[in-house]
């Protein structure tokens, strides 16, 4: 299969994830009209979050601009592995879209809430509390899975981690802000994936 073919489904579906991430984050910020500290979650995991979130978006990027700088991390994956990281990018992006649209002006680039948060148990907050991090990282995984590149995929995992690692502090936040009503809401949601008993 020819490789331009992947990139160009990669970068269609990286960036039409990153359009909708940053539409959805500016028209929060303008509606809320509230600029949200990044250091409410500490100097050592801003600055982990930080370098690591350089690694993670040069990489797709050096791909999609010459396959060859990520030729190192190049496994030789078969093209129907490549074409199921298309349909996981896919879903991915339908995802992202979801959780935004449900989320509105309540979106944040930390684990603080804004003032006037409310708490959102619609969509696909039905389900999962954090449906970012399971989509974005997937989203990862997936790019890496069409580039055919584990380096990518690896990347994609280790944000996963990061961010559940720095779940529980955003979760605790939550919980001082919404108090019994989170408690509640913790009951009947996963925290990444659906809750398969309710």
């Amino acid at each position: 299969m020819n490789e331009n073919i992947f990139r160009i489904l990669a970068a269609a579906i990286f960036f039409t994830g990153i359009g909708i991430s940053g539409y959805f984050r500016r028209k929060a910020d303008r509606e809320s009209g509230e600029k949200i500290s990044r250091k409410v979650d500490g100097n050592t995991m801003m600055t982990i979050i930080k370098l690591g979130g350089l690694l993670l978006w040069f990489s797709p990027i050096a791909y999609l601009l010459n396959p060859a700088w990520m030729a190192w991390s190049k496994p030789g994956l078969p093209d129907w592995v490549r074409w199921l990281g298309v349909g996981i990018g896919l879903l991915c992006v339908g995802g992202i879209y979801w959780l935004f649209s449900s989320l509105g002006s309540g979106i944040t680039p930390t684990s603080a809430t804004r003032t006037e948060h409310k708490l959102v148990k619609h969509g696909v907050y039905r389900y999962i509390r954090h449906p970012l991090y399971t989509f974005g990282s997937s989203m990862f995984v997936a790019f890496g899975m069409m580039a055919d590149n584990w380096f990518i995929a690896v990347l994609g995992i280790l944000a996963f981690v990061i961010m559940a690692i720095r779940t529980p502090k955003e979760e605790a936040n939550l919980i001082a802000k919404f108090g019994e009503e989170y408690r509640e809401y913790m009951k009947s949601t996963g925290r990444f994936l659906p809750k398969l008993t309710r």
